[in-house]
């Protein structure tokens, strides 16, 4: 039942209903906040590194 629920068309539809409901300006900010939170939650997991959050602040705190 579950093999065959990604297959390309299905992929294709559902990114048609996306772009109907959010628009084409809306969806690379959604696609850039989802990509901010796994790579948040990849960090959180590892531990290795500080927050998201103490990185930005860091990066913008050397520009200036």
């Amino acid at each position: 039942m579950i093999e065959g629920l990604f297959q390309p068309m299905h992929l294709l539809i559902i990114a048609g209903i996306a772009l109907l409901i959010f628009g084409p300006k809306k969806l690379p900010e959604l696609g850039k906040g989802l990509g901010d939170g796994i790579r948040g939650f990849k960090t959180a997991m590892s531990g290795d590194e500080k927050p998201l959050e103490s990185n930005k602040a860091a990066k913008a705190n050397k520009d200036s």
